[in-house]
């Protein structure tokens, strides 16, 4: 399909794992990295604030776009995981990582993943949640700490790359698209994309 078939697509994120799962697509786009706080609201529950982050994600990205007379659509997407009402995060060191997935083991854990696609000429966005859940297996700490030496999954939410050696820490996998777990629900893109008239193949 030619580029000028369709819009310019932007990424509206930094993740170099979400910028090589929309690389799948064999579509053209550009990333912009937006600024916003992700702190969470009082109450806010999981799933709403993966919602509330995409959308903004997407919103701030629109606001620095070089040429905003130039329609673009924008990709926002965040993830939140979640197990017995505790929130995780990206651990960002070997010892978060060990105590986020020590508090996994032998649990179901859901990632809210939220997907939102903004046309920045028409202001049109839709928004969707794509949970995805993953039962660990019980490891000890000998073998967490092994996983997290080999793998270094320090800039992902629950502390582990599903893509790679994580998958060893699984009893099993429930959900529509495991690339939720990466970070870009693809099956969900593809869908959302064609409600823009944009046709991957």
């Amino acid at each position: 399909m030619p580029d000028t078939a369709h819009p310019r697509i932007i990424l509206a994120s930094g993740s170099r794992y979400r910028r090589k799962l929309l690389q799948q697509l064999e579509i053209p786009f550009d990333c912009i990295s937006p600024e916003i706080d992700e702190t969470a609201s009082s109450l806010e529950q999981p799933d709403a604030l993966a919602l509330r982050l995409s959308k903004q994600k997407a919103q701030a990205a629109a606001n620095q776009l070089t040429s905003p007379e130039e329609p673009a659509i924008i990709i926002g997407s965040d993830q939140v995981a979640a197990c017995d009402g505790k929130v995780f995060g990206k651990p960002g060191t070997e010892e978060e990582a060990l105590k986020q997935l020590t508090w996994c083991q032998g649990k179901t854990v859901t990632f809210y993943t939220g997907l939102s696609l903004l046309h920045s000429g028409s202001s049109k966005q839709i928004t969707r949640l794509c949970p995805f859940s993953v039962t660990f297996r019980t490891r000890n700490e000998t073998q967490l700490k092994a996983y997290i030496q080999r793998e270094q999954p320090l800039d992902c939410a629950g502390s582990f790359k599903a893509e790679g050696l994580g998958i060893t820490l699984f009893k099993s996998m429930a959900g529509k698209d495991p690339n939720s777990l990466i970070g870009l629900p693809l099956i969900d893109l593809v869908e959302m994309l064609e409600e823009f008239g944009i046709d991957l193949l």
